[in-house]
């Protein structure tokens, strides 16, 4: 290590005592470790796109040099007496007394009496980026050192030495220890800058805002790469470990030890994309020749040179995402990515989709002969049996017996917050919106979605709230010129028009329009199917999907129906007495559990809502799949009854609807799951019908409906649903009418329901930015300094806290439901719970509704002491260890504050107020 001296050499940079063995590692050698790692991840691990991105307006050599720096300099803030002095995390003064001494042996002399009274106001990365601000590097740079941590700096660290001088040079007063420090620092400095390629600190460039998240993303992970002693803690598989004691750097052949690691670390294979054939694509992936639909959206997206943001407007039913599937092919193919993530509504439909982008995987990974790592990235993801029976990336061969090589398999290394960092992850959309939301290490995320193709499903579900997120989130997506599809049946033309608009902003920045080609008609553009794609600067729609379709057009009748719940069900009854499949559509778990009541016992049906434990809600879907999905063996005569779970992604089929009344393009999507497949039906079901429920009168469409959606969106879908529609030609132009504020002046006595759908708006933009991270900017003096100041506290611990930020829902409590009697304590479906695997036990979820618990937490209080009082074993198991328990009686109920709660498994949790009446 030419150039550094004894004492740079002994500085420490991690420390502790193990089964009685000393363990160390010198500053030096993380710093070169962190270095090689950044620089190989830059080479081999990033995509060809987001090097284009992080590179723009500089050359590769300058950023060859770049990278290689941070990755060094990142921790010389621990080449500081404040950060030396430090005690061992497990309190092993033992170790701390040997390294001190060895600090003053080595020409360190008095560090052992030192004490510093504000060692806590220089914590390293603020002291690393304080040093590097002291040799002179950008801004810009040193901003990404102060932030390794996962949170910016909020301001330059100016005044930070002069302030704090005895934290960086051990004195106040005293030269010659200053003088100590200051060679000290001035020697790492010198061969980092060496050991990076410079010859002056003028060399080193200035990078932009996007840029600098980016590289911050990178060094953070390289920095927890580095910082990994074993692979996923296996001690047989050592990545970078600590010495002894007794070693010091001369004892570490540093070039075999990061081959080392990189080679047991690096276990998922690279996917490179090849040119689509438009011809044999859907052939070879499913089976099937493209439909005409599938076939000239394929073929557009093929033709484009620079593709940015793609929206699919087209029926359910017609094959949207295998044109996204195809299209991330594309896509990667063309901007060089090499990933992709698809974001969906609810777990369930993350679950479904799961299936079809796991097979579509394996093709790929059979192709390549290479082994693929995927992620499902929700909070139940550990419960999929699907996910949990792939391979795990540690344990597979590179070929099995029979010679295949090429697999789907599970990283283990990229879990919690590294989640993100698996090439091929399909999650909830939160996992996207999140991408918005200040948060610490918030980069991690950005590093994450910039390397992949983005498919974003069921885009008409989001509220207006989430839509504020998904606005930001595509914003930065375009600064990084990631490529994106959008996946609708029923797209509002106005949230078509911002989804491009957010996307141009970011790509092309604030001037888009002086350069931006559309035609004249673009955003009010009302062609169904249809496909916008955004190649380079120019907005390419197309609509003329010549050839024969199987989809062809159908009358859809549509009848409103006021009755009350009996003689609904009898209705229902009637309708299906010569036998067919009912769904019944609610917007509440509430009416749909009482409307389940009054089926009669000889009738089958299926009840589907959020309120089941998270076993059976799964056994369900299951089970309705086999039923009435695809290929299903359809029953006789049944009764499906459920909520807004059965609109969203389920490739259910029903011979009749009846629905509530809901906005239109959800009105439109619950449609979609009538008739759906080519099959038989009853004769006297031939012909689709929809039943909407839920009207009283013009205006009037009770408390439960107007308190899940605006009524203005209900007076406007209820004014423009006709007697008779026709599909799927009028599913655009329905939607179009009901969110075109141009014809309110149609609807009498609407301006009351306008003005209070306007301000909730307002109010729930405002809400979304309180935490938001601002749009991206690329002026030359724009650092990361401040980028995440006031965020929210703890969202990057708490998963639920976390949703609930981006969705704008009431944090709620999920509780493990358990019967406790004089017999014992047993699962709901009568399992003993000491006979039951942990693991199964944490599957026995249920979310508390919000209604219940007002003060959430008091609830948390009183869940905790119930849990500690019957279940204390539970802090021992890695599976139960924090969860909160419900316990309830042999009747399956409980009292909670002034509820009563009650199970049941065919009905769900009911919940009544004990003082309703008073």
């Amino acid at each position: 290590m030419t150039g550094l001296t004894k004492r740079e050499q002994i500085l420490w940079a991690k420390k502790r005592t193990e089964e009685g063995d000393q363990l160390w590692l010198p500053l030096i050698t993380h710093l070169i470790d962190t270095q090689n790692v950044i620089n190989w991840l830059f080479n081999h691990w990033i995509s060809d796109g987001q090097h284009q991105v992080i590179e723009t307006g500089h050359s590769d050599e300058e950023f060859q040099k770049l990278i290689k720096f941070i990755g060094f300099f990142h921790d010389i803030g621990k080449a500081t007496p404040a950060f030396q002095i430090k005690q061992s995390y497990n309190g092993d003064r033992s170790i701390d007394y040997e390294i001190i001494e060895r600090l003053v042996r080595g020409g360190f002399t008095e560090l052992d009496d030192l004490s510093l009274m504000s060692a806590s106001k220089s914590p390293h990365a603020e002291a690393g980026e304080a040093i590097l601000e002291n040799f002179g590097v950008p801004v810009s740079v040193g901003a990404i050192i102060g932030g390794h941590h996962g949170k910016p700096l909020q301001n330059i660290p100016k005044n930070q030495i002069n302030d704090y001088t005895a934290n960086y040079y051990q004195s106040d007063v005293d030269q010659v220890a200053q003088k100590r420090w200051k060679q000290t620092q001035a020697n790492i400095f010198k061969y980092g800058l060496k050991s990076s390629g410079y010859e002056s600190v003028d060399q080193i460039i200035s990078v932009d805002q996007p840029q600098a998240v980016l590289l911050e993303g990178l060094l953070i992970m390289a920095d927890w790469l580095a910082s990994s002693e074993y692979l996923n803690d296996d001690r047989s598989k050592p990545l970078f470990p600590l010495i002894k004691l007794n070693q010091s750097c001369s004892d570490i052949d540093m070039s075999n030890r990061f081959e080392s690691a990189i080679e047991t670390w690096n276990l998922s294979d690279k996917w490179e994309p090849e040119m689509v054939l438009d011809d044999e694509s859907y052939k070879s992936r499913w089976g099937f020749n493209a439909r005409p639909v599938q076939k000239v959206m394929t073929s557009a997206i093929q033709n484009t040179d620079d593709p940015g943001i793609i929206i699919i407007e087209a029926p359910m039913g017609i094959g949207k995402t295998e044109i996204a599937l195809i299209a991330a092919e594309q896509l990667a193919f063309k901007t060089g990515e090499d990933g992709v993530f698809i974001g969906l509504p609810t777990q369930a439909t993350t679950n479904a989709m799961f299936n079809r982008v796991n097979d579509w995987l394996e093709k790929l990974a059979e192709n390549q002969s290479e082994n693929f790592s995927i992620k499902l990235m929700h909070g139940k993801a550990q419960f999929n049996k699907n996910y949990q029976n792939l391979p795990s990336a540690s344990n597979i061969n590179d070929a099995d017996d029979l010679g295949h090589a090429g697999s789907v398999i599970i990283n283990s290394w990229f879990s919690g917050k590294k989640s993100i960092l698996t090439k091929f992850t399909v999650g909830t959309i939160d996992n996207l919106l999140l991408m918005g939301l200040k948060q610490k290490h918030l980069f991690l995320k950005h590093l994450g979605f910039s390397g992949k193709v983005v498919i974003i499903d069921e885009a008409h579900a989001y509220d207006s709230y989430m839509d504020q997120y998904l606005y930001k989130v595509i914003n930065w997506l375009g600064a990084y010129h990631v490529p994106i599809v959008i996946l609708s049946a029923t797209l509002p033309k106005e949230k078509r028009n911002q989804l491009l608009i957010a996307y141009l902003k970011g790509k092309l920045g604030r001037k888009y329009k002086q350069n931006f080609k559309a035609s004249k008609d673009w955003q009010t553009m009302q062609a169904y199917p249809l496909l916008s794609l955004l190649d380079g600067d120019k907005l390419v729609q197309v609509s003329n999907f010549p050839g024969q379709s199987d989809q062809s057009p159908s009358k859809l009748r549509v009848e409103r129906l006021n009755l009350d719940d009996q003689a609904l069900v009898l209705h229902i009854l009637d309708k299906i007495s010569s036998g067919g499949v009912a769904g019944v559509i609610v917007n509440t778990v509430k009416r749909a559990q009482q409307l389940a009541k009054l089926v009669p016992k000889d009738t089958k049906m299926m009840l589907i809502h959020s309120a089941f434990l998270s076993p059976e809600r799964e056994k369900q879907e299951e089970v309705l799949q086999s039923l009435i999905g695809k290929h299903g063996q359809r029953p006789s005569k049944m009764i499906v009854i459920g909520t807004q779970v059965l609109e969203q992604s389920l490739d259910i089929d029903f011979d009749i609807l009846y629905t509530d009344i809901a906005p239109m393009d959800l009105i439109l999507q619950r449609v979609g799951r009538l008739q759906r497949h080519q099959i038989n039906r009853p004769q006297s079901l031939e012909v689709p019908r929809l039943y909407v429920m839920g009207i009283n009168s013009f205006g009037d469409y009770g408390d439960a409906n107007q308190s899940v959606y605006p009524k203005y969106l209900l007076l406007k879908t209820d004014y423009f649903l006709k007697n008779e529609i026709t599909l799927p030609n009028d599913i655009s132009k329905l939607v179009q009418k009901v969110y075109d504020p141009q014809n309110d002046n149609q609807i009498t006595s609407i301006s009351d329901a306008k003005a209070e759908f306007d301000n909730n708006i307002e109010i729930e933009k405002h809400k979304a930015n309180v935490f938001q991270i601002d749009k991206p900017n690329r002026r030359e003096s724009a650092t990361i300094h401040g980028w995440l100041n006031r965020s929210q506290v703890d969202v990057d611990k708490d998963e639920q806290k976390a949703n609930a930020a981006v969705r704008d829902i009431k944090e709620t409590l999920e509780v493990i439901l358990l019967k406790h009697t004089k017999k014992g304590d047993f699962l709901l479906d009568g399992r003993r719970l000491a006979d039951t695997d942990p693991q199964e036990i944490d599957r026995q979820t249920i979310r508390i509704p919000a209604a219940v618990t007002p003060r959430i937490d008091k609830a948390i209080d009183t869940l905790e002491n119930l849990t500690s009082k019957y279940y204390p074993q539970w802090q021992e198991s890695k599976w139960l260890k924090g969860a909160l328990a419900l316990p309830l009686d042999e009747k399956l109920s409980a009292k909670f504050d002034k509820w009563t709660l009650e199970y049941s498994s065919k009905f769900g949790l009911s919940y009544e107020r004990e003082d309703k009446d008073d």
